[in-house]
């Protein structure tokens, strides 16, 4: 159990579902971002969550542990203010479950623990409103909540329960899915709809049915939101799986009914800055709700940055109520557009990959009118530029370049728009001098002038140029490029370094501008002639769902060594790589190597649950793939051709419904040089 809140708990959980509900949504084809009809209206009509609720839910950090309190609460609605995150938006304070004791009183009432609320709910709605703020509350429609605990659910007490919530002055119901004792979702659901609107009291109604029987087909008239996935959790792997089913839904948001892919897992420590960064700004692309999962008590100033983000949230936020629509998506470089009621367009250029990537567009494709230059605003770096029309960047791996653009004949009062790129991937061996090539081109209408670069890494690193390093002016389109020689020390271990591109320039007017990249290489070693277990070789990185990749065993989706022997159809495997979707692991082939071979399948520790997909790239081409596997199905010989690649990567993906039990091998994996 990965704890005790899964998707996969909550479907043990969920009593006598009836067979074939479950349907999660697949990714969709790219679309064009042009604007989408609303496939539907929301009957409510409201007047409620007319933008996606912004606020924060205590369970991405305490789940049911005592830190849960009437303390922690109230310091959360205090940090609102005085960290200025009410300012910026953000509303809702909620709580999750175990709020309350596991058994109703002698009238059928919900009752909060004494322990953690010893002056009960209304209490703290009080203390948060007399903030300027509002108070959400949790429960079930089921008989039962999720936790193991058993606290009490709604099923069968809608009207009583959303009376008591009114009463004490909640504004806002997550309503879950557990022990729902199969009966019909949509009426469970339009059952607490009623039961709210009959209190007389605004009350925000979040579904949270995990997407297993679409409710973005029929919910509109009976929430404000709806959970399009099961749980997120605070890895790459997961929060990359939770996008990728959401984005297809564009159609079915907008103002009073929006598309939920579950919380903020920003700042609670599993992903990088620069992941989290991707994971806000995808979820403000795509309308999402805004709910802080992190203990803003213990909070650093790097996440109160990213949550902080007044101009990140401003398209989250937009009141045409738009979410942005897949562009492009070719290779895991992602293009997103959003429709902004000014007419503008926020266009995400998100790198799913795990080394610097070119990401590129242009204005009319996402949708804005021909125009001789445009103004594109950074909403990380907060500053704007011109542009003869190319909105491109290289994105640094995992990395999200959030931008804002529109048709402005006065744009060229800005500098500029330039982009630093690379050319290939650094791939350093240790003692060895290995050439680079770095460019400086203007996107804008205007010229470079004044233009220098520099390259900057580790300590101990000889970085040095052997081109030029400057020009007088770079024209629009045009390019500085910079050749380069890069030495790491003999005896570098293999691994990631991080290098830094800076270029520096003025506008015409007289404006200097600094802008940086950052980008890691590679230190690798020269793979060994023959035939290699690829579980015994060195990798140059790995990302994966659950915990990290494991060699020769499962994965056991948390501490490294917690997985079993690898099993695949009741065959046992001494060799090979575990891994949990979503899933990469890179190795250096160096251009010698001929052939990848493994069985490939759902390990048999999951029984009957979990679906996958396993790809072997060769540099950027997909030389192998396996279509969607489940547990099931025997394993899979899988043989690729390999032939002078100077990376190989081994990708697993989640099959297109979420990556729970998706525990996948590479049995038998060998590499062939």
């Amino acid at each position: 159990m990965r704890h005790p809140y899964t998707r996969t708990t909550r479907r043990r959980l969920a009593g006598a579902v009836a067979a074939g509900l479950l349907c999660t949504a697949g990714l969709a084809a790219p679309a064009v971002a042009t604007p989408a009809q609303d496939p539907v209206s929301p009957a409510l009509a409201d007047g409620q969550a007319l933008t996606p609720p912004m606020g924060f839910n205590n369970w991405n950090s305490t789940n049911c542990r005592a830190e849960f309190n009437e303390s922690m609460v109230e310091g959360i609605a205090d940090l609102f203010v005085a960290k200025g995150l009410k300012a910026a938006g953000y509303q809702y304070v909620n709580l999750d479950d175990c709020w309350a004791l596991p058994n109703r009183d002698a009238d059928g009432k919900l009752v909060p623990d004494p322990v953690r609320f010893p002056h009960g709910i209304k209490a703290v709605a009080d203390y948060v409103h007399s903030k300027g703020l509002k108070l959400g509350i949790y429960t079930s429609a089921g008989t039962k909540t999720c936790n193991d605990a058993g606290f009490p659910g709604a099923l069968g007490h809608e009207y009583s329960d959303a009376r008591q919530f009114a009463d004490w002055g909640v504004d806002y119901l997550k309503y879950d899915n557990c022990n729902n004792q199969g009966v019909d979702a949509k009426l469970r659901y339009t059952t607490m709809r009623d039961a709210l609107k009959a209190t007389g009291r605004p009350i925000v109604f979040s579904i949270c049915e995990w997407g297993e029987n679409k409710p973005w087909e029929w919910a509109s008239d009976v929430g404000h939101l709806w959970r399009t996935t099961g749980d997120i959790s605070d890895n790459w792997g997961s929060m990359l799986s939770i996008l990728k089913q959401n984005l297809p839904l564009a159609p079915y948001a907008g103002p009073g009914h929006w598309n939920d892919p579950d919380m903020l897992e920003v700042g609670n420590g599993g992903m990088t800055d620069t992941e989290y960064r991707s994971h806000f700004s995808m979820w403000s692309i795509m309308a999402a709700p805004l709910l802080i999962g992190s203990d803003l008590r213990k909070a650093t100033d790097a996440t109160f940055d990213i949550l902080d983000n007044k101009e990140v949230i401003a398209v989250d936020q937009d009141p045409l109520g738009k979410q942005g629509n897949v562009v492009t998506s070719e290779g895991g470089r992602w293009v997103v557009a959003k429709e902004m009621k000014d007419g503008s367009r926020s266009v995400a250029l998100f790198n799913e990959s795990g080394t610097a990537q070119r990401i590129a567009t242009t204005a009319t494709a996402v949708g804005l009118p021909n125009a001789r230059a445009y103004t594109l605003r950074d909403l990380w770096q907060h500053r704007s530029y011109n542009t003869a029309g190319t909105i491109s960047a290289t994105v640094p791996a995992h990395g999200t370049v959030l931008v804002r653009v529109f048709a402005d004949r006065q744009s060229v009062k800005n500098p500029p728009a330039v982009e630093l790129g690379l050319d290939g991937t650094p791939l350093v061996q240790a003692a060895t001098a290995t050439p680079l090539t770095t460019t400086v081109t203007d996107l804008g209408r205007t010229t470079a002038e004044h233009v220098s670069v520099a390259l900057s890494g580790p300590a101990g690193w000889k970085i040095r140029p052997t081109s030029s390093t400057t020009a007088k002016a770079v024209p629009t389109g045009r390019s500085l490029r910079t050749k380069w020689t890069v030495t790491a020390p003999s005896g570098t271990p293999t691994g990631s370094y991080d290098l830094a591109l800076k270029a520096s320039y003025r506008s015409p007017s007289g404006t200097r501008v600094t802008s940086t990249l950052p980008f890691t290489a590679s230190v690798v070693v020269a793979p060994p002639a023959g035939t290699s277990y690829l579980g015994d070789l060195p990798w140059m990185s790995t990302a994966n769902g659950w915990g990290p990749v494991e060699r020769n065993t499962s994965n056991g989706e948390s501490a490294a060594g917690d997985g079993n022997p690898i099993t695949l159809g009741g065959v046992v495997y001494a060799k090979g790589l575990g891994v949990h979707a979503e899933s990469e692991v890179a190795y250096y082939t160096g251009k010698a190597c001929e052939k990848v071979t493994a069985d490939v399948g759902v390990d048999d520790e999951k029984g009957a649950s979990g679906t996958v997909a396993f790809e072997i790239w060769a540099d950027g081409t997909k030389v192998a793939s396996t279509g969607v596997l489940t547990n099931a199905m025997p394993a899979q010989p899988v043989t690729a051709d390999v032939t002078g690649a100077q990376v190989v990567r081994l990708v697993v993906t989640d099959g297109g419904d979420g990556i729970d039990s998706d525990h996948a091998d590479w049995a038998d994996a060998r590499l062939t040089c």
